[in-house]
This record gives C-alpha cells, structure tokens and sequence, in this order.
C-alpha cells in the first residue's frame, strides 16, 4: 500500500516597523506564496514581527522547527535598524561574519558611485556563518540562505528578483492547481454543499470568497488540488450541485 507523497510546507516572516504601522503595506506574502506554488510548496503561515532581535529570533526558529522552509522579508539593509541577519544569527548560535563574495559584488556595484562601499554599504555583505548568497540582479546586495532559511530584502521588486533566482533550487512536491466557480449566492446558503463536495473528493480543499457587487450577494469558491482529475472532477461536481438548487453560477468566477 503506497503513503500518500509528502506534501513541502513553508513558513514566512514578514519584519518591519513600517509593516505594523501601516505606513507600508505588504506585498511580498502574496508573491512568496504564488511563487511557491509553483515550486510545489505551500506556504501555511505568516507572521509579522517589529524590528526587535527577540522577536525575530523566536518567529524564526518556532517556524523553523514547524515547517520544510522558512522565508523572512525585511531588515537586510544598510542602517542601524536592519537587524535582522544579526536576531537570526543570535537565534542560531552562530557568528556573523563578513560573506567574501558579497563584498565582492557590493564593491563591483558600489566602485564607480559615490562614495564607494563604506562601511554603512558594507553591512549588507554580513550573513550568519556558513551562509550562502541569494542572487540579486536589482541592487546587488544578495539575500541569504542557510540551509532551510532564506532571507530576502524587504522591497517587493527585489524580493521578486531573489525568488527568481531561486527558482527550480528548491525540493518541494506535486503543484497546487486551482479553478474558480462563481456564484450569485450568500455562501451561507450553500455551506452544506460546499462540504459535500470537498468531502467527496480526497486531496480536494474548497474556499470560498464572497463578495458585494451591484447590490448583489456573490461568492467564487476556489477549489484546490494537486491532481488535475480529482479537480475536474471536484468543479464538475460542484457545478451540478449549484445547477440542481437553481443557482446562477458562473465557471472561472466572477
């Protein structure tokens, strides 16, 4: 009798004042969790943590001990208050240091602007030890692995240009497919239904998403799966149900 095959799981940690504040609006959750998608991971939870080493180093390693992955955004940078590599590193047990080759490329990138690699410019060449570099097209400065534990810049575009990097590195599982059945419905109304379906159809997740629209009551329910049979089957299924209580719905949402 085969065991079903693992399913990879990550955790993220978004850090940054500026997140809890409000004055920044995250974006970097939505992009991690599309782009492990597609590397067949999922991304099961996410914090946000101020800028405090304690903070940080406890999210990381309770994330750390949960999940196959974990990926922090945010304080990697060049002033006194990107902590981030030196909270992760206290959490480890290990020394920062200065990463030989992410001097090299800030030297590069920083040669001919003004000013140079100062020291301020040079912070963003510490990693913990034993770090390997993350590749940054954008601003030079890379991000950081160590092992299950990558840490990237907080401004989305670089964030993106590092999972970019990244990707196909990874080991993860079968890719998370997903349709979308729209429905002029209150989702109380069909709740039942709705856990029929799901119920009916193993390694099938249905969410539902309503929404206000014209003064009228809608909900797109996404159904998820890994097996393109089982989703088509699960759509299918779903459809008829509505069809049968005379609902208006409408395949690809709405």
């Amino acid at each position: 009798m085969s065991s079903k095959p693992k399913v990879w799981t990550a955790g993220m940690l978004v850090i940054g004042d500026e997140i809890l504040s409000g004055r920044t609006h995250d974006k970097n959750i939505a992009q991690v969790a599309s782009w492990l998608q597609v590397q067949g991971i999922r991304l099961t939870e996410a914090r946000v943590v101020a800028d405090d080493m304690t903070a940080i180093g406890e999210a990381v390693t309770a994330l750390a001990d949960r999940y196959d992955y974990v990926f922090t955004t945010g304080g990697i940078g060049p002033t006194h208050d990107d902590i981030t590599v030196d909270a992760i590193a206290k959490a480890l047990g290990v020394p920062v240091v200065i990463h030989p080759d992410a001097r090299a490329i800030l030297y590069a990138y920083y040669k001919d602007r003004p000013g140079g690699l100062t020291e301020a410019r040079l912070r963003m060449a510490r990693v913990p030890e034993g770090a390997d570099l993350i590749p940054n097209r954008m601003s030079g400065a890379p991000g950081i692995r160590l092992g299950k534990l990558f840490i990237m810049a907080g401004v989305p575009h670089i964030t993106a240009g590092m999972l970019d990097a990244l990707t196909g590195t990874l080991e993860g599982g079968a890719v998370l497919l997903n349709e979308t059945v729209g429905c002029w419905v209150a989702e109380s109304e069909v709740a039942d239904v709705l856990r029929e379906v799901e119920k009916a159809h193993e390694d099938c997740m249905i969410g539902s998403y309503p929404f206000f629209r014209d003064g009228r009551v809608g909900a797109n329910f996404v159904i998820r799966s890994t097996s393109p049979e089982v989703l088509a089957s699960a759509v299918d299924t779903l459809c008829e149900a509505l069809g049968e209580e005379g609902y208006d719905f409408t395949p690809g949402g709405i």
